[in-house]
């Protein structure tokens, strides 16, 4: 396995091709893994991690904290709401007492953009970016990199959609990155009112139509309507939104062709994704 040219995964802008190759191929290394009886492997063996999640999480949480178990790490989940953060402490305090405690990494969700990148300034462990503000979701987009090189056997030109709310997700922002640098035409589809102003200038094409959007892309990656983060105030209601941009069956046979469809998840049923969709 090829070194990785960083000890911190903050996002996948700048990331070098390599190491997302070395990424993808040694997670499938490890895929056998979850076929065995028993599933773990000495890999991390002595290491400590903290997972340190100020937002709310199912799926990234727990696939954290199984894969480091599984790579016999000693893993720590911290709760904001049992530690001394809810007793005022800063952020910066809370860091310096986790380092002072010899931890080997740090996987850190926040709702600030650009707090794993402060990490790195104030602490000698290794940093993994589970999710920060609205800049980047990197283990997410190597994910969904990897789920769509495992079905469709490649990346490099790939025509892949992004569908959604691209303004207010970091799941959008880690994809069309990562995807970029592995060679895939990436688009994004959705209301003008969520779409980036200029973000053509990061190489991506706008589609503002979503039959459009499934005939000429082989992935379509449907993003959540973000509904906790405001985001009604971007169409005029669920129903609307659902009508035009929402991914049926219906709309699936109507264009009459073959295409992968991702979701980050969790799903709004009916709204990104009918039921038949999500379940099919």
């Amino acid at each position: 396995m090829m070194p990785l040219s960083s000890k911190h995964l903050l996002g996948l802008q700048g990331v070098p091709k390599e190491d997302i190759q070395t990424i993808l191929d040694t997670a499938h290394t490890f895929r056998e893994i979850l076929e065995r009886p028993i599933k773990k492997v000495p890999t991390l063996q002595g290491k400590t991690i903290v997972n340190l999640f100020y937002e709310s999480s199912t799926r990234t949480r727990i696939s954290f904290e199984l894969a480091e178990k599984r790579l016999s790490a000693d893993a720590i989940n911290f709760s904001v709401s049992g530690s001394s953060v809810s007793k005022g402490e800063t952020f910066k305090d809370t860091i310096k007492n986790i380092e002072a405690m010899k931890v080997d990494m740090v996987v850190v969700r926040h709702a600030a953009a650009g707090t794993p990148l402060y990490l790195t300034k104030i602490s000698s462990s290794n940093i993994i970016n589970a999710g920060d503000g609205t800049h980047e979701h990197p283990t997410q987009a190597l994910l969904d990199m990897y789920s769509i090189r495992q079905k469709l056997g490649r990346l490099d030109g790939l025509k892949i959609c992004i569908v959604g709310d691209i303004s207010h997700s970091r799941v959008a922002l880690s994809n069309i990155h990562g995807l970029k640098t592995m060679g895939a035409k990436v688009s994004v589809c959705g209301p003008s009112t969520m779409i980036p102003r200029n973000i053509e200038e990061l190489g991506v094409e706008v589609i503002h139509n979503i039959d459009e959007a499934i005939q000429e892309n082989d992935v379509l990656n449907v993003l959540r309507i973000q509904l906790e983060r405001k985001a009604r105030e971007y169409f005029p209601s669920i129903r609307e939104y659902a009508k035009y941009f929402g991914i049926t069956q219906e709309r699936l046979d109507k264009n009459g062709k073959e295409i992968l469809i991702l979701h980050p998840g969790p799903i709004n049923r009916g709204v990104e994704l009918s039921s038949e969709v999500a379940d099919g």
